[in-house]
């Protein structure tokens, strides 16, 4: 499998994940970013032996988008405090059911249960930003493209937040999506990433197109 790779040096790399491969394995054996990246590194620098790859956040399966890896250990535990410490910056770009206009925050007390992200008082805080940038009519079905601004990265958060406002992510059907399909394609995509460098500190962005559902052009 081909790997977008938007930046490399000594210390980390940025690719771009396509939907439907796993950010790390799993029991099904299926294609993950991790191993990709092992064996991207071990045939481009002729490495013998095992190779490292640490893994700093995740997408989801289905979720395409940025994501950041560490070469070494010291870059993954300086990435990994940038998040802790909020310097860790994530944007989505993701179509919703239905009919929005405006920006708001949603705050929602969110676990996990049974592999699904259900809604408890007793749950960790999530918390995101949305703007609507447009509305679309498609045939008879409206659908709103949000830009999101992440700030918590709890399982499955921005789809079961936005399936929380009655405004499921298109073709999200474990959260409630039940018009259209689209191919199959998801409506979300981590289009957007900005953290300090682990070692010289300076602050870099990486920006991906945000086309999404590509069947319906948008």
């Amino acid at each position: 499998m081909a790997i977008n790779i938007l930046f490399e040096d000594n210390h980390i790399i940025v690719v771009e994940k396509e939907e439907n491969v796993l950010s790390q394995g799993d029991i099904t054996n299926d294609p993950n970013m991790v191993d990709l990246l092992k064996t991207y590194i071990k045939d481009k620098y002729n490495k013998p032996g095992n190779v490292f790859v640490g893994l700093i956040h995740r997408l989801d399966r289905r979720v395409s988008g940025v994501m950041v890896f560490s070469k070494t250990s010291k870059a993954a535990s300086r990435l990994s405090a940038s998040i802790v410490n909020n310097e860790f910056k994530k944007s989505y770009i993701a179509v919703v059911d239905g009919y929005l206009e405006g920006n708001k925050k949603l705050i929602h007390k969110l676990v996990k249960k049974n592999n699904i992200a259900v809604e408890d008082k007793n749950g960790k805080e999530c918390i995101l930003y949305y703007n609507v940038i447009k509305n679309i009519t498609n045939k008879d079905h409206q659908m709103s493209v949000l830009d999101i601004d992440l700030i918590t990265g709890r399982y499955n958060q921005i789809r079961k937040q936005l399936s929380l406002t009655g405004h499921p992510i298109v073709n999200d059907f474990k959260y409630g999506y039940h018009k259209k399909n689209y191919n199959d394609q998801f409506g979300l995509r981590c289009y957007m990433i900005s953290f300090p460098h682990p070692i010289t500190k300076e602050i870099l962005s990486f920006k991906l197109e945000t086309i999404v559902l590509y069947d319906a052009g948008i």
